[in-house]
């Protein structure tokens, strides 16, 4: 062979064999930042779905995108309203066939911290299997999609906005559109939606003096004295005591019978919605539910499991000041309430101080960050 033929053979065979070696690698995406301020300590992110850029894009067009019910009438967005800190002002939401919801939507704010999901069901530990209640669980039916998924991931394949959304979100996979990269992306977008800057936030971690009022000063410490006893439940980064935070040991998860109801005199509440009890059978947790986030609460009312409490100051008078609303009721307070629910004496300015210290936790600028909104509104 002569040299000039060698050297091409060699080049062919470096072409064939060795290809991935003679072109650059396509450079690493951009480690994932959480929106948070620094002195935020992060979540846990599940390590078969980290954080990117790509996903929470994917995640937030799915978010709002109404193919994911199966009249097109709903989205996540319809039951989470950004401004109403990802709630909807509602006791309970109706789903597409008209059926009542049964509790209260929950806020998302920080959702990645929480290591349990919904009101009463310890097992919903993970953003990804929490999902497919609303897309296909029928207790209620919420979106509706059961028996409807071939259906959902053509109707995404066919709309110009999702190929590259998945491709760019799971090149691994090709960009496939399935079960998996569905949910992995609104999860991913879920976790993203942070708040971490309320006014007690700026005065307690920035100095910032004037971001609190007088009145609000006064209401926090009604709010950490062993008189109200509120911090015992709603402490800690997210004001519960629900909580999963990276250099955490192990989740710390919180569900109590508040002493809402006690319709038999022996702690029963409404059925279907007996608290954690649904699930363990046990007498003893009827009631019990998990302890929500106070962060933005004052937008996001109506209160409790189901919705019953319409205001802050109602909350406060009416149910714990009595040691449980069921404390009005003909069978008197619940035996099955937690042991901090006692009940104390408050006077009207006391209430509103209270109501203006939890109005302090109100992030404004996560109520309107453009990179929680609706990337359809406009078109």
């Amino acid at each position: 062979m002569k040299a000039a033929d060698m050297r091409w053979a060699i080049v062919l065979i470096l072409g064939l064999f060795g290809l991935p070696a003679l072109v650059p690698a396509a450079p690493a995406e951009t480690p994932y930042r959480y929106p948070t301020p620094d002195w935020v300590p992060l979540p846990v992110t599940p390590p078969d779905n980290p954080m990117s850029e790509a996903k929470v894009a994917l995640g937030r067009h799915l978010f709002y995108e109404t193919a994911l019910s199966a009249d097109g009438s709903m989205s996540c967005s319809s039951c989470h309203h950004q401004e109403l800190a990802f709630t909807d002002g509602q006791p309970t939401h109706a789903g597409v066939h008209g059926e009542p919801g049964l509790r209260n939507a929950q806020s998302l704010a920080n959702v990645a911290y929480f290591p349990t999901l919904t009101w009463s069901n310890p097992n919903l530990t993970r953003l990804e299997q929490q999902i497919l209640v609303p897309l296909f669980g029928d207790r209620p039916v919420e979106l509706g999609m059961a028996g409807r998924e071939r259906d959902l991931f053509a109707a995404l394949a066919a709309n110009p906005v999702y190929p590259p959304l998945f491709d760019a979100a799971f090149p691994d996979t090709g960009g496939a559109i399935d079960l998996s990269s569905v949910t992995r992306g609104l999860a991913a977008f879920m976790r993203s939606i942070m708040s971490f800057s309320s006014p007690y936030d700026r005065f307690v971690r920035e100095g910032d003096t004037a971001a609190m009022s007088a009145a609000a000063l006064r209401g926090e410490a009604l709010f950490f004295s062993e008189k109200l006893e509120c911090a015992h439940c709603h402490g800690g980064l997210n004001f519960t005591d629900n909580t999963h935070r990276q250099g955490q040991s192990y989740p710390e998860t919180g569900f109590h019978n508040t002493g809402l109801y006690n319709l038999d005199g022996a702690g029963a509440y409404p059925a279907p919605n007996v608290g954690l009890r649904e699930f363990t059978l046990e007498k003893t947790d009827e009631g019990r539910f998990r302890t929500p986030s106070l962060r933005n609460v004052a937008v996001t009312g109506p209160y409790m499991h189901d919705g019953s409490i319409p205001t802050l100051e109602a909350v406060i008078r009416d149910h714990y000041a009595l040691g449980g609303r069921a404390a009005s009721g003909p069978h008197g307070r619940s035996p099955l309430r937690d042991p901090f629910i006692e009940g104390f004496s408050i006077t009207d300015g006391e209430i509103a101080d209270l109501v203006a210290f939890l109005e302090s936790l109100t992030d404004e600028a996560f109520l309107a960050d453009p990179r929680f909104s609706n990337p359809f509104a406009g078109q």
